[in-house]
């Protein structure tokens, strides 16, 4: 059954803007590889973690949104654990609710940002 998830994952503060793109892009190839609609993407930048982890006290934040079979989930889970880039990373399935919330957020976000420019 398709489901709608969302992935927040943490990457290393020592890679270039280049290699955390490359990593993204690696990320959102393996989603359509599985067969995911990616629905929504936000790259929420270098931020201070809450806590250290690996001795590093920063990490480039990403989310990603998709829709994808839920067998898919482990699989794409175990790329991240190997993956020596990633710090932390959560895959959270979205009920009606947080789907039409994001929703929400995402008009209001884009309408600010009309208004902004007028």
């Amino acid at each position: 059954m398709v489901k709608q998830y969302e992935t927040v994952f943490i990457m290393t503060p020592v890679l270039s803007v280049e290699q955390m793109k490359e990593a993204v892009n690696k990320y959102r190839d393996l989603l359509k590889e599985y067969g995911a609609e990616v629905v929504h993407e936000e790259e929420w930048g270098l931020k201070k973690l809450a806590y250290p982890i690996q001795k590093k006290s920063t990490g480039f934040y990403q989310l990603l949104e998709y829709r994808m079979e839920g067998e898919h989930i482990r699989n794409f889970e175990i790329a991240y654990k190997r993956d020596e880039r990633i710090l932390r990373f959560l895959t959270v399935a979205l009920d009606k609710h947080a789907i039409a919330y994001n929703e929400k957020k995402r008009r209001m976000k884009k309408g600010e940002s009309e208004v902004k420019t007028n």
